[in-house]
């Protein structure tokens, strides 16, 4: 019977020791023990108070002790072996979270708070959390520590943290123009992210190939721009089901429209849009970027976005503003006309200033804020200094880290993306080069590196749609996470391997049981 003991003893270190492993993100401080507590799902439960809470129930709460429940024990009518009742392990039957601000019914933003404190000990099993986007963070690692003995029972070790995001804007983009991916593929996404402590969805809805939002306002863009206007677009209730899904998890969506470029499925539900191309003096039968001259392009805009704006309630939206081909519009004479009066010569750069200075100053009055690639700052638009800039590209016309230095002195937000398109893929843990990313190793001191609010891990849908869009993002994007939230100084790759490697197989499990 000793030896059984034994036995059992080092296979309960053995499963502490991969437990610790799992713990992705890394927390800002832990402090962790053998020492360890039974936890029976049958006689388990969360408790929650909200200080100064008005209404009787916390919706974002509810949801996930119903979730994290299910997650972790599955039925509810799990009873342990008999053996494993009759150990001397103290017991833990509840996890008390404290959180200090009400906020139940709202949506996270930028600027939420998402610190928490976790204490298991002899004393207290509780999450003390400011918000209750903290307190999903703190659930999310409570979820993780606990682990399972061979005989069933489950187990959460006497443990301390103290943990925040390094960066508040921690994203995933999904493409969802060049292939549609189902809404089922949109949420499981958001659960991961969830798991990863993601805080930002960016949707990039539409694009050239198909523009498969569904407008209220104009509906012809849908029914005209989409692969199929059926089957292969996101309704009105599908955009809500995706903000609520999100905003259960403490995600934000970031919805972005791309203009003046990528934008040829627009085209045939609003004619006239684009610039229509020439060959010589006449038209070519082709078309490029929105046209710029014309009114008519304003005042749809103006009421496009005023609908956009009010399905997406993010602060924040998307304008793109990247990669414009000024091929078209150097080919079309009422453009060239267009330019001689306004006095931009031959620079096409001003006239793409033109342009998207006028759709800011739209946004502007819809009391939003907004989010554009990087070349709306190379080509010198004059921004309003609330502009938050992504960094996308690599190498041209700087490395990316010295457009970070260049956006940062000039004092705008900066998000980085450049070094982690996931889209690129090599044979490999291609993971290790995604992780070892230090968004702030550029010149600057640190008033100018704190405008850099975080980055995001982009999966662009060229290659990529329902049928391999799990296996290219995860775990991969997890090394992403990891960067944006857990302190500068955790960089040790084996460390990493180890627990990656086992957060892995935590979330093939949670595929398998959710």
């Amino acid at each position: 019977m000793a030896g059984c003991g034994l036995c059992f003893s080092l296979l309960l270190a053995a499963a502490f020791a991969r437990q610790a492993q799992a713990l992705w993100p890394w927390p800002q401080y832990i402090q962790t023990s053998d020492s360890h507590y039974a936890i029976f799902p049958y006689n388990f439960q969360f408790q929650y108070h909200v200080s100064s809470a008005a209404q009787p129930g916390c919706s974002v709460l509810d949801e996930a002790f119903q979730r994290y429940r299910d997650l972790l024990f599955g039925s509810s009518s799990w009873q342990p072996p008999e053996p494993t009742r009759k150990q001397h392990t103290p017991e833990k039957n509840s996890l008390v979270i404290l959180v200090v601000l009400p906020g139940c019914d709202q949506l996270p933003s930028l600027e939420s708070v998402e610190n928490y404190t976790l204490v298991i000990n002899d004393d207290h099993c509780f999450l003390l959390s400011q918000t209750v986007w903290g307190a999903l963070r703190g659930l999310e690692t409570f979820s993780q520590l606990i682990w399972r003995s061979p005989e069933g029972t489950f187990f959460i070790n006497k443990t301390e943290i103290e943990d925040f995001p390094r960066f508040s804007h921690r994203g995933l983009l999904l493409d969802t123009s060049r292939h549609y991916l189902p809404l089922t593929s949109i949420l499981d996404t958001l659960d991961v992210m969830a798991y990863n402590k993601f805080n930002v969805f960016h949707w990039h809805l539409v694009d050239d190939s198909s523009f498969p939002y569904e407008s209220f306002t104009f509906p012809e863009l849908t029914r005209k721009g989409s692969y199929n206007p059926v089957t292969h677009v996101y309704t009105a209730q599908d955009v809500k089901e995706v903000i609520e899904y999100a905003r259960l998890r403490g995600i934000r969506v970031l919805a972005e429209f791309d203009t003046p470029g990528h934008t040829l499925s627009w085209g045939p539900g609003f004619p006239g849009l684009l610039t229509p191309c020439y060959s010589g003096s006449r038209p070519s039968g082709t078309f490029g970027p929105v046209n710029p001259i014309l009114n008519t392009t304003y005042e749809f805009m103006s009421t496009f976005f005023l609908e956009v704006s009010s399905v997406f309630p993010d602060f924040y939206l998307h304008l793109g503003g990247d990669e414009v081909d000024f091929t078209c519009w150097r080919s079309n004479p009422d453009i060239q006309a267009f330019m001689k009066t306004k006095g931009f010569g031959n620079d096409f750069k001003q006239l793409e200033s033109f342009y998207i200075q006028t759709l800011l100053n739209i946004i502007s009055a819809y009391g939003k804020g907004y989010v554009v690639w990087q070349e709306v700052f190379d080509n010198k638009v004059k921004v309003p200094p609330d502009t938050i800039i992504q960094v996308w590209r690599e190498e041209v016309p700087v490395n990316y880290l010295k457009e970070l230095e260049l956006i940062t002195r000039a004092g705008l937000r900066a998000l980085l993306s450049a070094p982690w398109y996931l889209n690129h893929i090599t044979y490999g843990p291609d993971w290790r080069d995604l992780y070892v990313v230090e968004p702030l190793e550029f010149e600057g001191g640190a008033q100018q590196k704190a405008l850099v609010i975080g980055g995001e891990a982009c999966m662009w849908g060229e290659y990529v749609d329902s049928t391999n869009l799990v296996p290219r993002l995860w775990p991969r994007a997890a090394a992403v996470a990891e960067r944006l939230w857990s302190n500068k100084s955790v960089t040790n790759l084996d460390l990493a391997f180890k627990r990656l490697t086992r957060f892995r197989c935590e979330l093939l499990s949670l595929q398998t049981t959710g």
